[in-house]
């Protein structure tokens, strides 16, 4: 598929309903502010009638089969039936699972945490793949699972994302390519706090506006966090992944950031090149009350009020129409009962798209599957994307370590998978660039930034497998482990 084959409004604006079972829908919430989306959240058939009737309007639906506290619950068939209800009316796009990186959607007292790989990474992906499977046989477009995009163990979504990859490129990799290949997309949740600014005119991208000042229809917004000028120009070298002493667990709560992060990794893992990303529920975020007390999660961002919210909200759908990577299709904003307000009413934001026009997306005819290369993200250096398994797997030991810790602690490893051992990233470079490499790398805590970055900023095709700690009993209790049930990567 290309990005220009995918069915939907081409409106980036987009508002999720208060919750399943609310039926009918006052259709004119999403009509005057001139929404593209609506996030449907299905407990049963309710929302049927409405999808069909959004479709006629030329607003796109997003249904996500609800259940309170699924978990990893496979796809029986109670929801391929109700499944077929949307589709038999003409819904394409679907949600699977939602934030299961948080404890509050799965079953009362267990605890996820994504190094539970046969537990919880296992169920998720194994299951998913068989609905995806389903949800492409019918022609409509799966959801790869949305995550809570925090940056807090044990809920960090760029290690669940990294799990979640990994395992279908070690398990899966021909299903899952088919899969992208033929209508997933990826469901992010980017709430983005106020990670966000509008440049003072003729002082320069680094130079923000105070809220009083920002006017949504005026340039100089930046919504592409943490790789907007201002955030580089505090903490240089940030990324989605972290790559700072500041960011141990990655920085994922921005606009683009968990859908750009998604597409460096299938490029790398499969070989796509732009995967289609619609945030299905978040925007700016915590909603700020009329008369309420500003909002500023991250002091170094200015803040926003309930009026300043309003020019940011329509000044965020026009950046994703006119500037956002390609394959960024829009975000529903959580939710519809913060905006038209249960006692009467409706939020500022509501005003001002209702008064300014929509900005329709140009989505250009590229492939989804190509050779590595996305618009925008620049060239590869280095070893080539994995397809399958890597070629190569190199074991890295962090600066204070040397061969003979390696082989003192983990010998039963190495007998059993021969692992080249080096102390040195530069290696690297000489593993041929029609070869494909994975990478193991023991480091102490203090030293996982330094190593991650030397390896992931200049070769983004490898395959990073991270082992920190300080204690050689308890690395070699993991390797013996990971020998034992025939696992090369934890």
């Amino acid at each position: 598929m290309r990005l220009t084959d995918y069915q939907w409004s081409r409106n980036p604006r987009g508002l999720h309903v208060q919750r399943a079972l609310i039926t009918p829908l006052d259709y004119s919430r999403w009509s005057q502010p001139n929404f593209g989306w609506v996030k449907l959240v299905a407990a049963r058939e309710e929302y049927v009638n409405d999808a069909l009737d959004f479709m006629n309007m030329g607003i796109t639906p997003i249904v996500r089969l609800w259940r309170p506290r699924f978990g990893a619950a496979p796809f029986n068939a109670e929801l391929r039936a109700l499944t077929d209800m949307y589709l038999n009316v003409g819904v394409k796009w679907f949600e699977f699972y939602n934030e299961p990186n948080l404890g509050v959607e799965w079953p009362e007292g267990f605890e996820p945490d994504w190094r539970n790989t046969a537990g919880v990474i296992v169920p998720l992906m194994e299951n998913w793949l068989v609905w995806a499977e389903y949800i492409i046989s019918r022609g409509g477009y799966p959801g790869f699972i949305p995550l809570a995009e925090s940056d807090n163990l044990p809920f960090a979504a760029i290690h669940w994302m990294d799990a979640f990859l990994n395992y279908m490129a070690q398990n899966r990799f021909e299903r899952f390519q088919n899969v992208l290949a033929n209508g997933m997309y990826v469901a992010t949740h980017p709430y983005i706090l106020n990670h966000f600014y509008q440049e003072v005119p003729g002082r320069g991208p680094t130079s923000v506006r105070q809220p009083l000042n920002q006017r949504a229809q005026e340039p100089g917004w930046h919504f592409e966090y943490p790789y907007d000028p201002f955030q580089q120009s505090l903490d240089p070298g940030r990324t989605v992944y972290g790559g700072t002493r500041l960011t141990p667990n990655g920085d994922p709560v921005g606009l683009i950031a968990m859908g750009r992060m998604f597409n460096e990794r299938a490029r790398a893992l499969f070989g796509t090149q732009a995967v289609p990303v619609v945030g299905t529920e978040g925007g700016i975020w915590p909603f700020p009350r009329q008369n309420g007390p500003a909002e500023q999660q991250d002091t170094r961002y200015p803040s926003y009020n309930h009026e300043s919210h309003a020019e940011a909200t329509v000044a965020m759908f026009e950046w994703i129409a006119r500037q956002a990577p390609p394959w960024f299709f829009g975000v529903c904003l959580w939710k519809e009962d913060d905006y038209y307000y249960p006692e009467g009413g409706h939020a500022r934001a509501i005003d001002r798209l209702r008064e300014i026009p929509p900005i329709l997306k140009n989505v250009p005819a590229i492939d989804v599957m190509g050779e590595g290369f996305v618009p925008g993200f620049g060239p590869f250096v280095g070893p080539a994307p994995i397809h399958g398994q890597a070629d190569f797997h190199m074991m890295i030991l962090a600066p204070g370590l040397d061969s003979r810790f390696f082989f003192e602690t983990a010998q039963g490893y190495w007998n059993v998978f021969r692992p080249v051992v080096v102390t040195d990233t530069n290696l690297i470079e000489f593993i041929p660039n029609d070869r494909s490499l994975a990478v193991t790398v023991i480091s102490p805590p203090e030293l996982v930034d330094t190593m991650t970055s030397l390896i992931q900023e200049r070769y983004p095709n490898v395959f990073l497998d991270l082992v920190i700690s300080e204690d050689t009993s308890e690395i070699a209790a993991l390797f013996n482990e990971r020998a034992r049930r025939g696992l090369r990567f934890g």
